[in-house]
């Protein structure tokens, strides 16, 4: 996929003016977004995302655009499943509602900054190694038991704590014990002090860290185009904003997503694990020679075990809860 550097920068452009039209237009004035307000913008970000991956299709074809789509709606699932530490940072710190729009926007613009590093080193290792494809496999299959233990996020709630991060900054740093509007310092008696506000910035901030971990593994596994990577990774978080407040009130009812990921974050390990089989240079495998018996993963078909894994998850979900309710209801 050859794609000229007036097309990067283009790309790049675009998505910083629509970072930037987001502080601007929405951010700045801090208030808690209605419904209707998120649903559109909503509705808007991942009808751009479906533009950019028509247009892929257009100048590159369908192979590509099936990497991209597939991308996009893996980086999306796993961005639902970030949401969830989100809203337990916001409760811990009791991050006003109105307030929480900024403290979300500015932590999607550090991991995207955060994914693109790892994006650039993640693209240059799997030039100069193949082996790593076994390493980002490795990755994903644990990711994947992981979450297939936990069953839910009830085990996240519990464990939810504020890292070594969050604790040295409080430490080192003054901190006041309440939120001075959206105000990230303050000035008291003479002297600086930060406040709860930025705490929960760098608590989403170091938290975005880990979901690169298992994010980047997972779209590299999908494709290897790093210009997809960073176009389903950016499509995927611009958009979070929004979808936060959209369903902040039904995360609790996709109870079967930690299942579904675990399916899908599965699925591309196993497919990472075959193609550093065919691409094999390590001497302890098979002698240094590549490794064909089972044929590599197709772009349709990955795209349609992640559809159909998150339909079925999503039905599944919601009929549970439904359920849940009928059964509470009766009760009560």
């Amino acid at each position: 996929m050859d794609v000229p550097f007036w097309v990067w920068a283009l790309t790049v452009g675009v998505i910083l003016a629509m970072i930037a039209f987001d502080f601007v237009g929405h951010v700045r004035t801090p208030h808690a977004p209605t419904l209707r307000e998120s649903a559109v913008w909503s509705a808007v970000y991942v009808g751009l995302a479906v533009v950019f991956g028509l247009l892929i299709v257009w100048f590159y074809g369908g192979d590509y655009g099936g990497q991209y789509f597939a991308g996009y709606i893996t980086e999306k699932s796993l961005s639902v499943d970030n949401l969830f530490v989100f809203v337990l940072i916001m409760a811990s710190f009791g991050v006003p509602r109105e307030l929480q729009q900024k403290v979300l926007l500015f932590g999607i613009t550090f991991a995207l900054v955060l994914r693109t590093v790892f994006i650039v080193v993640g693209a240059a290792a799997i030039e100069n190694f193949s082996w790593v494809f076994y390493l980002f496999g490795a990755i994903l299959l644990y990711t994947a038991w992981v979450q297939a233990r936990s069953g839910g996020h009830d085990a996240e709630e519990e464990d939810y704590k504020e890292n070594g991060v969050l604790r040295l900054v409080r430490r080192v740093v003054p901190t006041t014990s309440e939120y001075h509007s959206d105000r990230m310092t303050v000035k008291l008696d003479g002297k600086r002090f930060i406040t709860p506000l930025a705490i929960a910035l760098i608590a989403i901030g170091t938290a975005d860290i880990i979901f690169a971990v298992d994010s980047i593994p997972a779209i590299f596994g999908l494709t290897q185009e790093s210009y997809l990577v960073f176009a389903a990774n950016a499509f995927s978080l611009l958009g979070l904003r929004q979808l936060f407040f959209l369903i902040d009130g039904l995360l609790d009812r996709l109870v079967y997503l930690a299942y579904g990921l675990a399916v899908i974050l599965g699925f591309i390990g196993a497919k990472l694990v075959i193609h550093a089989l065919h691409t094999n240079e390590l001497p302890f495998i098979n002698g240094g020679e590549h490794v064909t018996l089972i044929p590599e993963i197709p772009t349709w078909l990955s795209l349609t075990v992640i559809l159909l894994t998150l339909i079925v998850t999503t039905v599944a979900s919601l009929a549970k809860s439904k359920r849940d309710q009928g059964s509470r209801a009766i009760a009560g």
